[in-house]
């Protein structure tokens, strides 16, 4: 299996920069994963009574089953960010992305069969299919309170879900490979520990393939596509702005993660063909390298784009980390 820890960061910056990203990690900047220093944090345990994140009751107007799930492309923050305080941005901007999360369950009305996870935090050279009965956490991140390396989210794993995803990429002649014993990364346990607390909906995690080719990974999500009639939620857990530079001067920043949100928000909008063209092309777009040195927290959402056929985006969530635009991008 590929080290996806290294590669998570290499945004420009260079490897040198490791220390001073993770003093930044303090803060709740972003989520440093180098090192990954605790890397399986051990078999899971039973949700603890005193977790951090409890459910909330959510405004959204509850979707009616209409047995077709939605896709769904999420911000998952940086690092353990519900579970700590943070120094880093607003309360403000903390409690909206918490209320959205939150809210993700009754915003897609049935409660899934499965969740299926494409996180920003793994990459392989075949798209690789998370098949373990009980996968562990990952704790891939480093330079946080001791803390966050003891958090609790005992999901179970969907072995049965696993071997469709495999067999409905193989269906569209995509190389496959399966691994029983990885445990899900920060990318899935953090924005779906917040969203589904009690941890009663089995997922199964799908990494990225090596080279972030967005024709590759919108061909991924197609031959998903068919798992939203069969009850399974299809996650797209990334970022729409992931810029290390950028959140140490968030101000000089923020216009280019403005353009690049509205064009985001355009392309995903759009219908199906010109959706599809426009995210091919995403490092065209105004601000895109500024935005994204190097685009693995946005590839995730080519995967939902992908899977979400006909159905145009809609945006539930539209906030900001230190002032810098992120959204989530809903389909169906």
């Amino acid at each position: 299996m590929s080290n996806d820890s290294d590669k998570d960061q290499r945004d420009g910056e260079g490897l040198s920069r490791r220390g001073a990203l993770a003093a930044a990690a303090i803060t709740g900047v972003a989520a440093v994963t180098g090192l990954a220093a605790a890397a399986t944090g051990g078999a899971p345990q039973p949700a603890s009574t005193g977790s951090t994140m409890t459910n909330t009751t959510s405004t959204a107007t509850p979707r009616a089953p209409s047995g077709r799930m939605p896709v769904v492309f999420l911000p998952h923050g940086g690092g353990p960010w519900p579970f700590m305080p943070l120094a880093f941005g607003t309360q403000r901007e903390k409690d909206d992305m918490l209320a959205y999360l939150r809210g993700v369950p009754a915003s897609i009305g049935a409660r899934p069969t499965a969740l299926v996870v494409l996180s920003a935090h793994w990459e392989e050279p075949v798209v690789t299919v998370m098949n373990g009965e009980r996968p562990p956490l990952l704790f891939d991140y480093y330079g946080f309170p001791p803390e966050t390396y003891r958090i609790e989210w005992p999901a179970p794993g969907h072995p049965t879900v696993a071997a469709r995803v495999q067999s409905l990429l193989r269906a569209a002649g995509i190389a496959t490979a399966s691994n029983s014993t990885r445990g899900y990364d920060h990318g899935t346990f953090v924005p779906l520990k917040v969203a589904w607390p009690e941890a009663e909906v089995p997922v199964v995690q799908v990494s990225l393939k090596t080279g972030l080719d967005p024709a590759e990974h919108l061909a991924i999500g197609r031959a998903l596509a068919p798992l939203r009639d069969e009850g399974v939620l299809i996650v797209g857990s990334g970022m729409t702005y992931h810029n290390m530079r950028g959140f140490f001067a968030a101000g000089r920043a923020q216009p280019a993660s403005e353009a690049f949100d509205r064009w985001l928000r355009e392309a995903t909008a759009a219908e199906p063909a010109v959706r599809d063209r426009m995210l091919r092309e995403w490092a065209s777009a105004p601000s895109a390298r500024e935005v994204h040195p190097r685009e693995e927290h946005l590839i995730p959402l080519m995967v939902v784009a992908g899977a979400a056929g006909s159905d145009r985006a809609r945006v539930p969530y539209n906030g900001t980390l230190a002032n810098l635009r992120l959204s989530a991008h809903h389909f169906g």
